[in-house]
């Protein structure tokens, strides 16, 4: 293996050699990253060639269908699930809505569905609303100071009536990677469903999520190079369980089963892309194998060295600035390249829009995480400047971000 070839990378992204963002630094990639190359050339390709309804006779239909099928088998190749655990919908907080509609026919009044308050409000809401059917919720609370989540917690909020868990594989805001293989255990052991936010991580590498042990993983393919779409894994044994929230006729389609509405055609079949450029990304930097496992291994660890290599040079500036505070662990390997800060003297909105007028992309505010700011004392009204990034993210990129801090402090 060798280093990360970062302008092989910035070359399978078309942003980077777009004018209109020459000179801009880009740290708001948590709320959606660049679109990779192959992605923009399938979904560009769809619309030319094949914006008719799929899987009809025609030849150009079922060249249509063909692509979205596609998507589906690479997709769950590198997240190491079944093609019909895959499914596609418009986007995570949709998915998880649909998620608690088939969770409300199958608990009974009486029974305990565990949130967190770390979470992004679309893994909490939609589970707290059934407590109007009479189930009950129980929160699985952050540490006031750090914002992380303890697992032997647990032990104690587990009951006989426990039926089902609800977390995140990492904050979008204090960034810190829950142990979610050691949390699906424990929760397996008490017979507790799973289902884990993974949107704050995907973009850091796809998860193996078979290995995880998780019943639903949901994450979001627009913060992970690919077009607008919310990527769901429900595991055969859950899906059976929940049963078909389609229309009834399609229960022999599976990954039609938790997209009621339909899919998007286009950026479906445009979905593969991600994977292409994975592909493309693992044969420049390591030699061919069809071993996708593997493949899809190499990868996770490209990206996420790729993030270790700058994420403590920012995480210790802001640490040791006298003027901000950060907001999530110190410590490089315990968390993703999403980092929160407070201004001691400034607003995060304040700060944002000097960073703006120094070419930096970032983003200001709550981040759909208030139950977690109001955990940490932080007014969600105001919330946090967030600077988070990615594998394609330069040296050049962080020189210009800290310069630029430097200058707003």
């Amino acid at each position: 293996m060798s280093a990360l070839d970062l302008q092989f990378v910035r070359s399978q992204f078309p942003a980077f050699d777009e004018p209109t963002l020459a000179g801009q630094a880009f740290f708001d990639n948590a709320g959606g990253s660049y679109a990779c190359l192959p992605v923009i050339v399938h979904l560009n390709r769809y619309y030319h060639q094949n914006k008719i309804q799929p899987y009809h006779l025609h030849p150009v239909s079922q060249d249509a269908g063909r692509q979205m099928d596609e998507s589906h088998d690479r997709l769950s190749g590198y997240l190491n699930v079944l093609p019909e655990e895959v499914h596609l919908g418009p986007s995570t907080s949709q998915n998880t809505y649909v998620l608690a509609q088939a969770f409300a026919h199958v608990l009974q009044a009486g029974d305990e569905i565990i949130v967190t308050n770390q979470d992004h409000e679309a893994n909490i809401g939609v589970w707290r609303r059934l407590q109007e059917r009479g189930i009950s919720i129980k929160e699985w609370r952050v540490d006031t100071v750090t914002g992380q989540l303890d697992p032997k917690e647990l032990d104690t909020l587990f009951s006989e009536k426990t039926k089902l868990l609800a977390f995140t594989h990492c904050s979008n805001v204090v960034a810190y990677i829950n142990p979610v293989k050691e949390i699906c255990a424990k929760a397996k052991a008490a017979g507790v469903w799973t289902v884990v936010d993974g949107v704050a991580y995907a973009g850091h590498g796809f998860p193996d999520v078979k290995d995880l042990g998780a019943d639903i993983y949901l994450f979001s393919l627009y913060k992970a190079f690919g077009p607008h779409l919310g990527l769901m894994v429900v595991r055969q044994e859950m899906a059976l369980i929940l049963g078909n929230q389609g229309h009834y006729f399609n229960g022999e389609y599976r990954h039609k089963w938790f997209v009621p509405a339909g899919p998007d055609h286009a950026q479906v079949a445009a979905a593969r892309g991600v994977i292409d450029y994975f592909d493309r990304l693992h044969d420049h930097h390591f030699e061919r194998s069809k071993d996708i496992s593997a493949r899809a291994g190499n990868v996770r660890k490209l990206l996420q060295d790729a993030d270790a290599a700058l994420l403590p040079q920012l995480l210790d500036y802001v640490s040791q600035h006298p003027k901000l505070t950060l907001v999530g662990p110190s410590d490089f390997r315990k968390r993703t390249a999403t980092v929160s800060l407070l201004g001691t003297e400034q607003t995060p909105q304040e700060l944002a829009t000097k960073l703006v007028k120094q070419g930096i992309i970032c983003g200001a505010g709550n981040f759909y995480a208030v139950r977690l700011l109001e955990a940490l004392g932080v007014d969600p009204k105001t919330g946090v400047l967030r600077l988070s990034f990615v594998h394609y993210t330069s040296q050049e990129d962080m020189k210009q971000l800290l310069e630029a801090l430097d200058k707003a402090l």
